[in-house]
């Protein structure tokens, strides 16, 4: 068993290696973009190792947006752009949202972007920008009780961030945000549910037209935090109505 943890531990550093060395090549020019790398085996032979330590490298290189690759073709070499690791970034974030402490984490991610986003919003925002806003916050209203309430529960947020013009906050809010909408339990009494959510959205609205930033944020944080412990509280009901259930 220590044997083969040893040799882990060497093929991990062994494709490490590999993997820098590509990529330097990439950053000096010498593999263009779009070229296509050598076979698996042409690269076993040139780092004189296994293909399972070849494979890792490569691996590494894709989660660093340095190799592109469709099935049954070749990697190709590519240089990592804003959008493709948001995008890795984005998929590490779903991936975390099945883990209720994480998920509580991204909430507050969340919160701390959209309470800072309607403060921005209050001072900075143009006519454009809250005509945008009050649009959206029309549409949540002719949605309220139907399946399309969701969307444009999540297009009034964005269109909040959208006043902060930073693409990497507004990715990472598109991704994490989806996410946890996707998770979501169906509500008992969606109307009601959603009359709420959107009557906190037009007061939310309300007072970025008049300029009030504490009202503002206040009323971001409240409906932020409600939301999330009434999704919580649905949660936990199901949760022992099930094992009440098996009981039976």
């Amino acid at each position: 068993m220590a044997e083969d943890s040893i040799a882990t531990i060497v093929s991990k550093r062994m494709a490490d290696q590999i993997a820098e060395e590509i990529i330097e090549q990439i950053r000096q020019g010498d593999l263009e973009e779009g070229a296509i790398l050598p076979t698996e085996r042409e690269l076993c032979e040139q780092f004189e190792t296994s293909r399972p330590t070849v494979r890792e490298a490569l691996k590494q290189m894709r989660l660093q947006g340095f190799l592109s690759a469709s099935s049954g073709q070749r990697p190709r070499v590519t240089k990592p752009s804003l959008e493709g690791i948001l995008q890795m970034t984005g998929e590490h974030i779903r991936g975390l949202l099945g883990d209720a402490e994480s998920g509580a984490h991204l909430e507050q991610m969340r919160q701390f972007i959209e309470i800072g986003a309607v403060r921005h919003a209050v001072k900075m925002a143009s006519n454009l920008q809250v005509t945008a806003i009050a649009k959206a916050l029309e549409k949540n209203f002719k949605s309220i009780g139907t399946k399309d309430f969701a969307a444009t529960d999540i297009a009034f947020h964005r269109c909040i961030v959208c006043v902060l013009d930073n693409p990497i906050i507004l990715q990472l809010h598109d991704m994490f945000v989806s996410g946890l909408f996707e998770r979501r339990i169906p509500e008992e009494d969606p109307f009601e549910q959603n009359h709420r959510s959107y009557e906190e959205h037009r007061l939310i609205c309300q007072y970025i037209i008049d300029g009030d930033v504490i009202a503002a944020t206040d009323m971001m944080d409240q409906h932020l935090t409600r939301s999330y412990r009434e999704r919580l509280k649905s949660a936990q009901s199901i949760t022992v109505g099930a094992k009440a259930t098996r009981q039976s």
